[in-house]
């Protein structure tokens, strides 16, 4: 628990709180914090910390949120001096801050006071710790603030804490001030919305906000994943932001009459270049996990054979992910997020944006689900793998496109894109399974292992079952979806 206080506050006897309970005083630590930002302090903004701290290295902080969504450590360490931040640093940060340089903002030297409540065992129940913070700028104190921070254990007395909480509060404590140390320390800049902002829509928004919002809510998706990819620590960080960009682009396609259209092929283009690099990486990582789930399926002798097919396959994952690393610290890629930034905030809309959203959208929606509906009319009675993948990516633009204007349509295009959702899972299923088999005959083909080929060609034999199975199931998911449907 934080409490606040007054620059002159002064800590209390904690002796004696409760039946055997004693207090031990360490000796002041004296702290000196740098925190690195760019000029206009995009890191804060984003809600990223950047400190150095004399004696104890880097420290990075990124943002979490309350989905889960974001998939590393919120603090990172890294050795290093205080001049220049370390490279692997820059790069996590990279995405946030694109070409601007990092230097330093703020300096902080804290005198850090800390009290240990321990049991007649000297066993540890809570801490208190006292951070007297005086925020330099330059060699001038520009101001200065307390901090108090108790922190209990898993097997301290509930009561203790509200002892602890009270005798503070007592002696002057109160209720804490919620914003981060650097924050309150950099100032109301720092408090400024980040550059893309994820609006709400108002009633009466034009089709035109519809369009930022969709823009905006991908871009920051994608600069979100960033350190994630670079970390490499979940492959839901390149899966992620290759989502970002299929639905940047696509949205970009249903909302092409209402932005300028050379503007939106270039953009496209552009994310097709970047969404190809990490399909590379986002497919090994399906594939491994595949692999891996079906070796464990094979029996004992025929599954440590398998182990070479899944080397095999890391081994090309790993390269990918090289190939995506430098692509992520290519002068084109910050230049797609620079530009992907200025979409976010005002892209070049028509005057046709300009209309309600209501009006203008619903027909935007349909453009692809007609689409769709021709091509599945004209599939044979057993279509070839192909065709159903190329039903998939319809599929999937449909989706994208009533997931786009949902905001504004309401229920009738959720319900319509979640049907379009289901079968979007069906037929990735089958794709999936197509392109793994005939992967795993191509290995077999190749190896020179007879005991590999044949763990391989098993878990072809898997595969092809799947494929054959999720192609029963494809036309009632295609129904379903049908029998919802989406009317202008």
């Amino acid at each position: 628990m934080k409490l606040g206080a007054a620059p002159s506050f002064r800590l209390p006897d904690l002796d004696g709180l409760d039946v055997g309970v004693g207090a031990v005083e360490h000796e002041p630590v004296r702290l000196s914090t740098t925190y690195f930002d760019s000029g206009d302090l995009r890191l804060a903004r984003w809600g990223v910390s950047l400190r150095h701290r004399i004696g104890q290295g880097w420290t990075l902080k990124l943002p979490t949120d309350e989905t889960g969504d974001l998939l590393v450590r919120e603090e990172l360490e890294f050795p290093g001096s205080g001049r220049v931040p370390p490279r692997p640093v820059v790069d996590l940060v990279r995405a946030y801050t694109r070409t601007a340089p990092l230097s330093p903002q703020i300096r902080l030297r804290t005198i850090r006071r800390r009290i240990e409540l321990v049991d007649p065992d000297r066993r540890t129940l809570a801490e208190v710790v006292d951070d007297d913070v005086s925020v330099f700028a330059g060699r001038r104190v520009e101001s200065r603030f307390r901090e108090l921070e108790v922190e209990v254990r898993d097997d301290t007395p509930p009561p203790l804490l509200d002892s602890v909480v009270e005798r503070l509060r007592q002696a002057g404590a109160d209720s804490p001030d919620p914003t981060p140390k650097y924050i309150r320390a950099l100032g109301p800049r720092a408090a400024q919305a980040p550059e893309v902002v994820v609006g709400k829509l108002r009633s009466g928004a034009t089709a035109g906000d519809v369009v930022r919002r969709a823009i905006a809510a991908s871009v920051v998706r994608l600069i979100q994943h960033d350190p994630v990819m670079r970390l490499d620590t979940d492959p839901e960080g390149v899966h992620q932001a290759r989502v970002a960009t299929r639905r940047l682009r696509s949205d970009l396609r249903t909302f092409r009459s209402l932005v300028d259209p050379d503007w939106a092929q270039e953009l496209r283009a552009e994310l097709g270049w970047l969404g190809g690099i990490l399909g590379t990486v986002r497919d090994g990582d399906v594939m491994l996990k595949r692999m891996r789930g079906r070796a464990r399926e094979l029996p004992d002798p025929t599954a440590a054979a398998a182990a070479t097919v899944v080397s095999s396959l890391e081994r090309q994952r790993d390269a990918a992910h090289a190939e995506l690393l430098e692509t992520l610290r290519g002068e084109r890629y910050i230049a797609l997020l620079d530009r992907l930034v200025d979409a976010a905030r005002e892209p070049p809309i028509l005057l046709e944006a300009d209309l309600p959203a209501a009006t203008a959208l619903a027909g935007l929606a349909m453009r692809p689900w007609r689409s769709l509906r021709r091509a599945v009319s004209a599939l044979p009675a057993a279509p070839e793998d192909a065709e159903l993948h190329v039903i998939r990516i319809r599929t999937k633009r449909c989706r994208y496109a009533a997931e786009a204007v949902a905001p504004v349509l309401g229920k009738r295009a959720r319900v319509f894109a979640q049907a379009a959702a289901n079968l979007q899972d069906v037929l990735g299923d089958h794709n999936d399974a197509v392109v793994a088999e005939h992967w795993l005959t191509d290995w077999a083909s190749g190896t020179r292992s007879p005991r590999a080929a044949y763990a391989a060609g098993e878990m072809a034999g898997l595969e092809r079952a799947l494929a054959g199975a999720t192609r029963r199931r494809w036309r009632r998911a295609w129904k379903e979806l049908a029998a919802v449907g989406l009317t202008g």
